[in-house]
């Protein structure tokens, strides 16, 4: 795998994304909510930042730009769509751009329904999904902005990805939405031995995430949901849960 991927807490239940392409060494962070995080982060790699990928205008996701871009230049990389309230970029992206990456290339996919401009990385020579907050461990986004039939559309973009993708996600739901998708899904082992991993991951204070898409088309209600408005019900339901 020429990129590897590492997540870096943020704030209360954030998480930033460095790439490193283990070819070039390249670097890039993924929704950097907070600066500091991600200096600490490169400084004990001993690493420069050479790249920000963004998914959307979110506070929790682009609050650290501007400081990052000060200390190290690096290339913002974010939705063309969505140039008006993001941080100024220096590559606008469009369904089915591909972006260098040192040797290797990350694939944007369009996928409104948290907000209208959102957008998923993936690459394809380490097999990550970078989802922001459109797909989360056990759940999805709220919809801020978008509809149940765009959100639907937007997760179904995943479906040709191989099951040893991992998703990166933008925050650490995990705990919560395994309480949920248990109540939606009691019968589901899978999803059954799912929470209890969480619930021991999370009592030692580690994160849960990446986890594959695979566990996921197994576990997630969201995914497994098989038209739009079931899908709708389920983030309905979600909401008031």
């Amino acid at each position: 795998m020429t990129v590897t991927v590492q997540a870096i807490p943020m704030l209360s239940d954030n998480y930033a994304w460095l790439l490193t392409d283990e070819t070039t060494g390249k670097t890039g962070i993924v929704d950097p909510a907070e600066a500091a995080p991600a200096i600490a982060a490169l400084e004990q790699l001993g690493k420069r930042l050479d790249f920000i990928f963004l998914t959307h205008h979110h506070d929790d996701h682009v609050n650290g730009v501007p400081e990052l871009v000060n200390k190290y230049h690096p290339i913002v990389v974010g939705n063309s769509a969505d140039s008006h309230r993001l941080p100024k970029l220096d590559i606008a992206v469009h369904e089915g751009s591909m972006v260098d990456f040192g040797t290797a290339r990350l694939r944007v996919i369009e996928t409104p329904g948290h907000t209208l401009g959102h957008i998923s990385y993936y690459i394809a020579d380490g097999g990550i999904l970078l989802p922001g907050d459109t797909l989360f461990s056990l759940g999805c986004g709220r919809l801020f902005e978008g509809s149940a039939a765009q959100m639907f559309s937007s997760m179904a973009k995943y479906h040709d990805l191989p099951d040893d993708t991992l998703v990166c996600a933008g925050h650490e739901y995990s705990a919560s939405n395994a309480a949920f998708a248990l109540a939606m899904d009691p019968e589901n082992q899978a999803l059954q031995r799912r929470a209890k991993h969480i619930q021991s991951l999370r009592a030692k204070g580690l994160p849960t995430l990446p986890v594959t898409i695979g566990e996921e088309r197994a576990t997630n209600p969201f995914i497994r949901a098989k038209d739009a408005d079931t899908f709708g019900l389920l983030r309905m339901a979600k909401d008031q849960f």
